[in-house]
């Protein structure tokens, strides 16, 4: 059903059909909402900046960085903006991650038309949206009195290549001290930054700070 409400959104993501899908699903739900599309950080700064923006539909991964980076900055600029991070990562192992560093909502890209539609509506409506995986996931790490730890989806060799660097292990002394390829360790390496959705080392230093894994 069509809502008349004039609402302004913001959708940041580096892929056109992307963007462009979800504005045509937003103009759906809403016939007179104001829909800007960009592809960067720099355009979201600046839209935010002219525009009164009300919904930000962001992606988690950009070619100039992560976008848990960018939350504080965006809520600098529009405190009561609400933010629906849109992404094909597992919201199991990253949802909590966003939620905690300012977002509002957290939607797998992979979600059908409807589920779309009704986590933008309930977004706007609520103020926030969780799912049910989500929701889940919250519920059990408070009965059990403890984080939900993205780093136990680590294989036991990503855990252990993962602690090497911490201690600050360089590629070609993690690959002579578990003899394996050094292109092996880059290929390791990859995999665990993807899987946590970091950029950098300093970001897994913090991880392993944060849930207070052994290195």
């Amino acid at each position: 059903m069509k809502s008349n409400t004039k609402i302004s959104f913001l959708v940041a993501d580096d892929h056109t059909v992307v963007r462009q899908g979800l504005s045509m699903i937003i103009k759906e739900l809403y016939t007179y909402a104001t829909v800007f599309q960009v592809e960067n950080f720099v355009s979201i700064l600046e839209v935010l900046k002219q525009n009164p923006i009300d919904v930000l539909i962001l992606d988690i991964n950009f070619p100039d960085g992560n976008s848990i980076t960018i939350i504080p900055e965006v809520k600098k600029i529009r405190p009561e903006l609400k933010i629906m991070i849109f992404s094909a990562f597992d919201e199991t192992v990253h949802a909590l991650r966003f939620f905690n560093a300012g977002a509002n909502g957290y939607l797998n890209k992979l979600s059908e038309e409807d589920e779309i539609k009704f986590a933008i509506s309930t977004l706007v409506t609520q103020g926030k949206y969780i799912s049910d995986v989500t929701k889940e996931k919250i519920l059990n790490s408070y009965l059990l009195g403890k984080k939900i730890n993205p780093i136990e989806h680590l294989s036991g060799r990503e855990i252990e290549i993962a602690r090497l660097l911490v201690k600050g292990y360089g590629n070609l002394e993690i690959s002579n001290a578990l003899d394996i390829q050094k292109t092996t360790v880059s290929t390791y390496k990859k995999r665990i930054f993807e899987k946590l959705q970091i950029d950098n080392l300093a970001e897994l230093i913090e991880l392993f700070t944060f849930f207070n894994e052994k290195v």
